[in-house]
């Protein structure tokens, strides 16, 4: 099959174990303070990005960017925070306990420099995610103390010929007495030249299938020098900071210490981590939307055109709330997806490949829409404008690296027919939870994440919400008749899946197949967004528990499907443009979270 493969303490002081759900008030209230503290500090010590004395604002971030380095303001910020221990588990020192929270510190990074995350930091996340599901306790302690000591750890699934085909990798790590044997070349590695460690998938069986592959960790200092080497830097379009490059093996010897997990368990290990990698990434790349949209709304708000502002022409003012629903749609996905690994261990793996294909396609999409407001704005390459401009370089990345778009919907296909046969219209749904972004969570259970499952929770819930969904208000109304739309597409989608042929259910379907995967995934973002809507009825946040955006949200989706739902009322795009404007003049993230910002 395809696949892809705080109230705060001293910097680095780990937070408090969640191993269980937090179900005392006070505690999970602490809790959430202190995440908040710790988000605020990063925030501001990144500063006001449109201050032209912020060495982090966004002339050094554009100069960095030509130079084709990482800013390096920026990496001293980070190393002054320990941002590395966001990646350690808590019982290692570090502070993660959460998915979502590890997010929310992450977007402050990607919403200044999507480089800067993915070269700082989130590549050693994605190595050592396959130490915390599989490695030894001695492999688990060493990563972790190398992270929380500055070092880098990269993730070496590429090779060139096969993408992210991994399976059909050629690089060899030949069994040998006492260890293994290395031979052959890794590209387009991230970090390759100045890691400490590397996660390394290998082919370590001839035979064909799933179990001829295995992942070794290895560290630099232990390697023959005369035996590897580093390739020379590749120049990229988008992430021009990010420093890849490869590695080159010549019969170089590792111990048997290396193996991660048990030998021949490399695809199965991978695809597990990416599980945890796949929700949590293109969560994190929200931020860069986030000012983008922020960007183009002080545009629209300050440049005259026929003699009013931009922010007064129907077709800008709507590009932008359309910008700003469609942020929320892939944070309300997103969200789901990372909470998902706690809460539906067995189920991730359908929900994270989902999120993984849909986030990034949406996200490029806004970004052109957004582009089209600016004008001849767009191809200015300094200030604001440029960052907008480094942010559409940046963000198709994500729809590459370790899980192309291609590859994430090879995972979804070979399960839809089981999901159409066993979960769609008679499963439990999903606990409220799931949908409640600030609400406590247990940990990440590692161990419990599968490879495939027979449920879809998530599905559940929309089916379990469409009989007592209120219906006083226009708005009401709207969402219930688009909610009973998206159940059309799910009992079309189920027929449609249970025909596939048997080709048809694996990487090698035809072009239907692949269709299928994509109505999926939207309708798991419908799902979604109304999931977080009622998980918002009676909470703190009035503008969630509004009907007016997921009617709207849902509108978008129905549209994405192809359909042609009825106009919605009046007052849908209104009360969403009022917040775009809220959020924009009381500097607060366009989110689920609504956080204050510097800038």
């Amino acid at each position: 099959m395809l696949s892809d493969p705080e109230v705060q303490g001293l910097p680095g002081t780990a937070a408090p174990t969640a191993t269980a759900l937090t179900t005392d008030p006070a505690a999970h209230q602490a809790r959430e303070s202190e995440v908040q503290a710790r988000i605020a500090d990063l925030e501001n010590r990144f500063g006001d990005p449109n201050d032209p004395a912020n060495p982090l604002g966004a002339a050094g971030l554009l100069a960095a960017d030509e130079a084709g380095e990482l800013p390096a303001a920026g990496e001293r910020l980070l190393d002054d925070v320990v941002l590395n221990a966001e990646f350690v588990p808590t019982d290692l020192g570090g502070r993660l306990d959460r998915l979502d929270t590890l997010v929310r510190v992450m977007r402050q990074v990607f919403r200044r420099d999507v480089a800067l995350g993915l070269g700082y930091g989130v590549t050693s996340f994605m190595a050592a995610a396959n130490v915390w599901t599989a490695g030894s306790e001695e492999q688990r302690r060493r990563v972790a103390e190398l992270l929380l000591g500055g070092s880098k750890v990269s993730v070496a699934y590429h090779e060139l010929p096969h993408g992210n085909d991994f399976v059909r990798n050629e690089f060899r790590a030949d069994p040998v007495p006492g260890g293994f044997r290395l031979n052959g070349r890794k590209e387009v590695i991230n970090n390759a030249d100045r890691a400490d460690a590397f996660a390394l998938f290998s082919r370590t069986d001839e035979s064909p299938g799933s179990r001829s592959h295995s992942v070794l960790l290895l560290e630099r200092d232990q390697l023959d020098a005369e035996r590897f080497a580093v390739l020379p830097r590749y120049n990229a379009v988008g992430v021009r900071g990010c420093r890849l490059s490869g590695l080159d093996f010549t019969d170089c010897p590792v111990p048997d210490s290396t193996l991660v997990g048990a030998r021949g368990q490399g695809v199965e290990l991978a695809l597990r981590s990416f599980q945890i990698t796949r929700s949590a990434i293109p969560s994190m790349a929200v931020g860069a939307l986030d000012t983008s949209l922020r960007t183009v709304v002080r545009f629209a708000l300050g440049r005259q055109l026929y003699r009013r502002p931009v922010m007064e022409i129907p077709h800008a003012s709507s590009t932008l709330t359309g910008a700003f629903l469609d942020l929320l749609i892939c944070d309300s996905m997103a969200t789901v997806g990372t909470r998902a690994v706690h809460l539906l261990p067995d189920e991730t793996s359908v929900y994270a490949a989902a999120v993984k294909y849909l986030v990034p396609k949406m996200l490029t999409d806004t970004m052109y829409d957004l582009s089209i407001v600016l004008g001849a704005r767009f191809y200015v390459r300094e200030g604001e404008f440029g960052l907008f401009q480094k942010h559409v370089r940046d963000l198709p990345v994500l729809s590459l690296g370790h899980a192309g778009s291609a590859a994430c919907q090879a995972t979804i296909i070979p399960q839809l027919s089981r999901l159409a046969r066993r979960a769609w219209f008679q499963g439990d749904e999903a606990p409220q939870s799931l949908f409640r972004p600030r609400e406590g969570l247990p940990g990440i259970p590692f161990e419990r994440l599968s490879l495939a499952s027979g449920r879809d929770s998530l599905s559940a819930s929309l089916v379990a919400a469409a009989d007592g969904l209120p219906s006083g208000s226009p708005e009401e109304l709207a969402v219930q008749a688009l909610v009973m739309r998206m159940l059309d597409q799910l009992r079309q989608l189920q027929e449609d899946s249970l025909n596939l042929s048997p080709l048809d259910r694996t990487a090698l379907a035809s072009p239907a197949s692949f269709a299928l995967a994509d109505r999926y995934a939207v309708f798991l973002a419908a799902a979604s967004v109304l999931g977080v809507w009622r998980g918002a009825q009676g909470g703190e946040d009035p503008f969630l528990a509004d009907p007016a955006w997921v009617a709207a949200a849902l509108h978008r989706l129905a549209r994405r499907l192809g359909q042609r739902p009825a106009d919605l009322p009046p007052g849908c795009e209104g009360r969403v443009h009022e917040e775009v404007l809220r959020r924009f003049h009381e500097r607060r993230s366009y989110d689920l979270y609504d956080t204050p910002l510097a800038g």
